[in-house]
């Protein structure tokens, strides 16, 4: 499986949750069920009733996959997705609201939820996969069908990779009669339906196209017992580099369902993007970085993040991005790694220092510092009363940090406190 893959590719875009996706997908003349927002029980209610039915779907509101096997904490009520009569809409409702879903996307933190969406249940005969999405080996936009919807299309890959179809899209052509004819042939649809499936895929690129999406993914593409599609569930992923021409979009980010060091290092200017390791890292360069990340991979650690300082960091961006390292829970040891160009080692040296003293340094730090005015970032860190360990050599740099992170996590294990310091020089 080919495109699906590009879900995690290491970015910086955002996403909207399925009630705002269903919004925008409506206003395109998507066929979706009908669904409310609520942010109280009560108001899960009012909506419930509104649709006229018996028996609703109510989904949890959180920006991550696999809701419907996940668990609330602290109340560890299970299942984010929950299809039930109107009369126990609040008692659901009320166990999902305030509280934090934890799935296999989440990690352990879990994610807040703050409000659910009402549903209109509909009964189904078949469930279908569709996405499109950018693709560097199709150069360009590409899409994704398979028969097998309404469950995890990771696992469908993994186990079925005969039923995954990828499509590619002109960029200059968009959908055309063949792709439209390939991809109802990838879904066994049934005659009576290309038609209706014609005009809902031409709307869903086209809404793709005109918002600057990466990735538009259907989850099911259901097929009704009455025979309509609708569009049962929506993730839809933007582009952050078009955030200046997408304002209404942007703006409807849920900041709480964010990394928030992501979102504080975007306040100082800082190109940073969390990951799940324990070694935090400040380097200058993207491809620098990326250099970096896979070293430590390498000689057996595992990266916290992505953190590019860039060319012309100034020494308060230097002091902000340590804080944002220093904070995190997660980082047992920071890597700093600069090979001085444009960005003087003199100045991540300087804003080493600051930081020291402004926020209270106390994680261990490795700095490889080479290029412009090394020497005299190494004098000003050795003058200093900061216990950073220097090293000139790459590969050496990143071995300490690796192996401080492991003595670190040794030291947890049997209750042990340790400290580190460089050896003086003879």
């Amino acid at each position: 499986l080919r495109a699906p893959s590009l879900q995690k590719i290491m970015s910086r875009n955002y996403n909207l949750h399925e009630y705002q996706s269903i919004q925008v997908l409506n206003k395109y003349k998507v066929p979706t069920p009908i669904s409310l927002v609520a942010v109280t029980p009560d108001e899960a209610v009012l909506q419930a009733q509104k649709l006229g039915i018996p028996e609703v779907v109510v989904k949890a509101q959180v920006l991550a996959g696999g809701r419907g096997k996940g668990h609330f904490v602290p109340s560890q009520f299970k299942g984010g997705v929950h299809v039930c009569p109107v009369d126990n809409v609040k008692e659901i409702a009320s166990k999902m609201i305030g509280q934090t879903l934890v799935t296999k996307q989440t990690g352990a933190k879990g994610k807040p939820c703050d409000q659910v969406m009402i549903a209109e249940k509909v009964s189904l005969k078949k469930e279908l996969y569709l996405a499109i999405l950018l693709d560097r080996k199709f150069g360009g936009p590409v899409l994704v069908a398979s028969p097998k919807g309404g469950m995890d299309i990771e696992e469908v890959a993994a186990k079925e990779p005969h039923e995954i179809h990828n499509i590619a899209i002109n960029l200059h052509k968009g959908i055309t009669p063949d792709v439209v004819e390939k991809a109802a042939a990838a879904l066994s649809l049934e005659k009576g339906l290309l038609g209706s499936f014609e005009e809902i895929l031409r709307n869903l690129y086209k809404s793709f196209a005109e918002l600057d999406m990466i990735q538009l993914e259907i989850n099911p593409l259901g097929i009704t017992d009455d025979n309509r599609i609708l569009v049962c569930d929506a993730k839809l992923n933007f582009d952050e580099n078009a955030s200046f021409r997408q304002k209404g979009i942007y703006s409807q980010r849920d900041l709480r369902q964010e990394n928030q060091n992501e979102i504080e290092s975007q306040k100082h200017g800082l190109s940073y993007i969390a990951m799940d390791g324990n070694i935090g890292c400040l380097v200058n360069g993207a491809g620098l970085a990326m250099a970096t990340m896979d070293l430590i991979k390498l000689v057996g650690g595992n990266p916290a993040n992505f953190l590019d300082v860039g060319g012309g960091a100034q020494e308060d961006q230097i002091v902000n991005a340590l804080r944002i390292l220093q904070t995190n829970d997660q980082v047992d040891g920071i890597l700093i790694n600069i090979f001085g160009g444009i960005m003087r080692c003199d100045i991540i040296a300087h804003g080493l220092v600051s930081a020291a003293h402004k926020i209270h340094l106390t994680k261990p730090i490795v700095a490889r510092l080479c290029g412009t005015n090394w020497q005299e970032a190494k004098e000003i860190i050795r003058r200093s009363d900061i216990d950073a360990i220097t090293e000139q050599d790459e590969e050496e740099a990143v071995k300490k940090i690796v192996g401080i992170s492991k003595i670190l996590n040794l030291s947890k294990e049997i209750n042990v406190g340790v400290s580190f310091s460089q050896f003086k020089e003879e």
